[in-house]
């Protein structure tokens, strides 16, 4: 195959991406433990889709506009320093006190609709400043000049999927009960502590 060394290359790159902590692994944790199963396998599916829109971006040629102008790509910084501020003080906010009801059941939380799980999911990875660098990377450096168009559209679907597996697992295996009830024990510190996380992943974006 023509571009199997390059598609190796690629598929190495994105996997040590995808498999390292960062805004994705946060929310899916959050979404596995807070919500269960399903949420979080939605929650997984719109992470998966926000990578063709990076794809798509940089076959449009838009990423070298995003290299070329610091405003823009600080300003994107900026909304997805925001974004993950607001999940994080909601996380925050949302936890009280365990009580000793919330001891002997499971910790309550308001459930979420399918939609809203996606958006999660997709916003977040969508707006994360080193996904964007990462494929602007990728497009840009490692993908040849001379490579077809469908060839990198195909490089981009592949990752889409990857990603989506990627986390799809991670969710199955977060959700199961007994790992659940693990993290459900410490209750509103869970919270907390993902609140925490999602707060020092916005700070850490914006400097």
């Amino acid at each position: 195959m023509a571009y199997l060394d390059e598609f190796l290359l690629i598929a190495l790159a994105h996997f040590f991406a995808v498999a390292s902590p960062g805004p994705d692994f946060a929310i899916v944790l959050k979404q596995s433990i807070q919500q269960g199963r399903t949420n979080a396998l939605w929650t997984s599916f719109g992470v998966g889709l926000a990578i063709l829109l990076h794809v798509s971006y940089c076959l449009l040629g838009v990423a070298v506009l995003l290299t070329q102008s610091p405003t823009v790509f600080m300003a994107l910084k900026y909304l997805a320093g925001a974004y993950l501020a607001y999940i994080g003080v909601q996380a925050l906010r949302a936890a009280k006190p365990a009580t000793a009801q919330h001891e002997t059941t499971s910790h309550s939380v308001v459930a979420e609709s399918s939609w809203i799980a996606f958006r999660r999911g997709f916003f977040t990875n969508a707006l994360n400043p080193k996904a964007t660098l990462f494929f602007m990377s990728l497009f840009t450096l490692v993908i040849s000049q001379s490579t077809p168009l469908i060839i990198q559209a195909g490089y981009g679907l592949y990752m889409a999927l990857a990603t989506w597996l990627w986390f799809s697992c991670l969710s199955l295996v977060l959700s199961k009960p007994n790992v659940r009830g693990f993290f459900q024990k410490s209750g509103h510190w869970f919270d907390r502590g993902i609140g925490v996380i999602l707060i020092a992943l916005a700070i850490r974006i914006v400097v």
